[in-house]
């Protein structure tokens, strides 16, 4: 690597480089994929979730060095997905916002999947998966960490940063509206 460059060197340590490197290609080998599932559910575009999750491991890169406790990567990539997909999501509102004001009241047709993505998602989960994206960012946040990826109330509070009684209840939350909009739905 060439001393001149050290902006991805962990901490700026040439040294701490090979123990990074190792740490953070195992960490994204087991966890990556279940990261982008996470952010495609929760911005329902595939490559910006990709895009999400290659910025967080390459932050975790970056920091690796800075991390007082190691054993709490996945904590803090789990973290920085769901700020980078809660940046994705204010960015793109920002964006519709001036393109609606920008076309006076013109409807737009809106982003379509791939033919790849409606292949392998039936249309019972296409209903679940959009229900879901119009839950307000805290409940589905809480709703995607607590039953997709399998957390526990208390991992769930620590990626969100709050309570573990506001997870209860923006759970509890999220359920209920969720059901609502299912029924309504069918």
């Amino acid at each position: 690597m060439d001393t001149a460059d050290t902006s991805l060197d962990p901490a700026g340590s040439p040294a701490a480089a090979p123990e990074a490197a190792a740490s953070v290609t195992a960490l994204y080998q087991a966890h990556a994929v279940g990261l982008i599932r996470l952010a495609v559910i929760m911005l329902g575009d595939r490559a910006a979730a990709e895009d999400v999750v290659q910025d967080a491991f390459l932050g975790l890169y970056r920091h690796w060095g800075g991390l007082s406790d190691r054993g709490n990567a996945l904590t803090y990539v789990r973290s920085s997905v769901l700020n980078g997909c809660r940046n994705a999501l204010r960015a793109r509102a920002r964006r519709d916002r001036r393109g609606r004001s920008d076309q006076a009241g013109a409807w737009s047709e809106p982003v379509s999947a791939s033919a790849e993505t409606l292949a392998l998602v039936s249309e019972e989960h296409r209903l679940t998966l959009a229900a879901i994206r119009r839950l307000p960012d805290r409940q589905r946040e809480a709703l995607v960490l607590r039953f997709y990826l399998d957390m526990s109330e208390e991992e769930t509070a620590r990626a969100m940063r709050i309570s573990r009684g506001t997870v209860k209840s923006a759970t509890s939350r999220a359920i209920a509206a969720l059901g609502r909009m299912l029924e309504e739905g069918s």
